[in-house]
């Protein structure tokens, strides 16, 4: 049995109309971009981490597996502060292209 009414005709199921959003500041894409950055890294560099002893003075237990990938991705921010390997200004790029088209 169909509806009497579209939903998409009925107004109170209907999306208010989408505001135009202003272009992000070219600072505000580079911070995105770089996180970005850091968060591939941190998936990068997670494995190297799994395989490493959890014994000595200071290592093992529950507090170490809680901490650790934390300290993977605080490599991973710096690694991409410093540079990183290229990615964040390539997708700085597009996300300014993306922009340029909308416009």
């Amino acid at each position: 049995m169909s509806p009497l009414v579209p939903p998409a005709a009925d107004p109170h199921l209907a999306a208010p109309p989408a505001a135009p959003r202003p272009p992000a500041s070219e600072a505000a894409a580079a911070r995105a971009a770089r996180d970005f950055e850091a968060m591939a890294l941190g998936a990068l560099l997670q494995p190297m981490f799994e395989g490493l002893g959890k014994g000595g003075p200071f290592g093992g237990g529950t507090a170490e597996e809680m901490w650790r990938p934390m300290l993977v991705n605080e490599f991973a921010r710096v690694i991409a502060a410093g540079g990183g390997l290229g990615i964040a200004d390539a997708v700085m790029r597009q996300m300014l292209a993306m922009q340029e088209q909308r416009a």
